[in-house]
């Protein structure tokens, strides 16, 4: 069986930014789980993507190099970048069906937009120990699918030590740790910790922002904001609070089309 495969740096108009993963369109059937999940170990990206034209609509599955998970932003938006820019797809609307339920894509202006379900976060408490893996204390701590840990300011969340062996991955099950702020030159500004996971912290997460759009479009009283995820690739999200889904929009382009051989 052979595979065409794309690597894409999503949330960003330029290569080397972003957060890349790997795309593979499959064809009339799909292979094994075991042989899906080997091929995300074998790329050892954050994601891998794996999609199927189904007429109507694409049939979509994301992989970390640990396990098959139910949400994936960025690469939804690289899957779309690679159905758009890659196998001639003309309509302006792409329709996913997933783990999370139908997932929506719209081409707008020079960007690509997300349709995703909103996650508002609770006020929570982390296990005894936990917290002691964070430089600074956080004025406020929510969960959703993921933690959301809540600073005073950007330049806390910038400064911010995180200590990886002190989190333990079965504390969190298949989600992360959110550090969040206001931003200074945006709405707000995060970054995203993955305990257990290939990468410890992801360069850009479409998926958090399905619970920091609804928490700071109440905080901010906005409801279209742009936000700055601060890790050493960086990249920038336009968001859209729709109240039961958000919107999350962004730039996409490609680094690598190979094939793979199984």
């Amino acid at each position: 069986m052979k595979l065409p495969i794309y690597q894409v740096d999503a949330f960003t108009d330029h290569l080397f930014a972003g957060n890349p993963a790997a795309i593979v369109p499959i064809g009339d059937e799909w292979p094994m789980d075991d042989v899906l999940q080997k091929i995300a170990i074998e790329n050892n990206l954050s994601e891998t993507a794996f999609f199927q034209n189904q007429g109507d609509f694409f049939e979509l599955r994301w992989f970390t190099p640990e396990f098959e998970i139910d949400l994936c932003g960025h690469a939804t938006l690289a899957s779309a970048h690679v159905i758009y820019n890659h196998l001639g797809y003309t309509k302006d609307q792409i329709d996913f069906e997933t783990m999370s339920g139908p997932l929506i894509v719209k081409r707008k202006d020079h960007l690509l937009q997300l349709d995703f379900p909103s996650r508002n976060p609770e006020k929570a408490e982390m296990k005894e120990g936990l917290m002691e893996a964070f430089s600074l204390t956080p004025k406020e701590v929510l969960k959703s699918r993921d933690w959301v840990l809540v600073y005073d300011s950007e330049a806390d969340v910038r400064a911010l030590k995180v200590n990886e062996t002190l989190l333990s991955p079965e504390h969190f099950e298949k989600g992360g740790v959110i550090c969040t702020a206001k931003g200074d030159g945006v709405d707000f500004v995060s970054r995203f910790f993955f305990p257990g996971g290939a990468l410890f912290e992801d360069p850009v997460t479409g998926s958090s922002h399905c619970s920091l759009i609804p928490y700071w479009s109440e905080k901010l009283g906005k409801k279209e904001m742009i936000a700055y995820q601060l890790s050493e690739r960086k990249g920038y999200l336009h968001c859209t609070d729709l109240g039961e889904r958000v919107l999350i929009a962004g730039n996409a382009v490609t680094y690598m089309k190979g094939e793979i051989e199984i």
